[in-house]
């Protein structure tokens, strides 16, 4: 069975691409990689005509989203997550290592968040959702839509660069006390600044430093790819490390530490910090 939903385009100044358009207009598609998979796979019609990521909207067309319909769990994800900040609008939550932000999976950051952040109680109100994401070994904020409109506006805020981040790495081996890496990656654009707060001196490593990490663009694995290339794998990469200095079992030493942004609806400057693990301390503490 399938259901629907319907939006009517307003007037436009101009054409846009419907995967731009399209993105926190429908419940179930309410980010730019969600809408790409709907598109994807037929669900979605323009003015009664199958569209694709090539449709442009002019205004006045009738969009219609069909919906399969889901399964739902017979269990709920019972998973404790730390809440950092929390409005009607959006959270920012805390993500530990080893778990999803989303996907197929049951175990996942975006199962959790309903157990977890309040409701929101204003009209478009949603199911709240992850608008960016962090790998699966990564710690640290994550900035979570609870609202149709915040989705929307989080997701083009991103796009656009108006959310700053800041990451905290401990590195391995000798680097310059600070830099830009501009290689790029997947043949796109790619730049990660970095500065060495501070090292120490490993037997196993030769040395291990905490970095500062402040990547401009978004790639995935950006931050692991581009220390690599420079002969400064991340402690604990088991996919970019340099074999024999992989360390096992005590995971990624990656931290997303900080995001800073305007309130797509208040104006006000959110700037909200995720203290560095324990871990982290542990080996610059040394």
């Amino acid at each position: 069975m399938l259901s629907t939903q319907t939006h009517i385009v307003p007037k436009l100044s101009t054409p846009i691409r419907l995967q731009e358009y399209g993105v926190g207009i429908f419940t179930k598609a309410l980010t730019k990689s969600a809408l790409k998979k709907a598109l994807k796979k037929r669900y979605i019609t323009v003015n009664d005509a199958i569209a694709s990521s090539a449709t442009y909207i002019n205004g006045g067309e009738t969009i219609r989203f069909f919906i399969p319909k889901e399964i739902t769990p017979k269990k709920k994800l019972a998973f404790h997550l730390n809440v950092l900040f929390e409005d009607e609008h959006l959270a920012l939550i805390h993500k530990p290592a080893g778990i999803l932000v989303s996907g197929n999976s049951f175990k996942t950051i975006a199962n959790a968040l309903i157990q977890n952040i309040r409701s929101s109680k204003l009209p478009d109100a949603t199911t709240p959702q992850p608008v960016h994401r962090l790998d699966y070994a990564t710690t640290g904020i994550l900035l979570v839509g609870k609202t149709s409109s915040s989705i929307h506006a989080l997701n083009k805020m991103f796009e656009n660069k108006e959310v700053s981040k800041t990451y905290y790495a401990i590195t391995i081996g000798e680097m310059n006390c600070k830099g830009e890496i501009a290689t790029k990656i997947g043949g796109k654009t790619a730049q990660s600044n970095y500065t060495i707060v501070k090292s120490v001196p490993s037997k196993r490593f030769g040395k291990l430093n905490l970095v500062k990490l402040t990547p401009l663009t978004g790639r995935r694995h950006q931050l692991r790819k581009h220390l690599t290339g420079i002969g400064n794998p991340i402690l604990g990469d088991k996919d970019y490390g340099t074999e024999g200095l992989i360390l096992k079992g005590k995971g990624l030493y990656l931290h997303a530490y900080s995001l800073k942004f305007a309130h797509p609806h208040t104006g006000e400057k959110i700037h909200i910090i995720d203290e560095l693990p324990k871990r982290f301390k542990k080996i610059v503490a040394q």
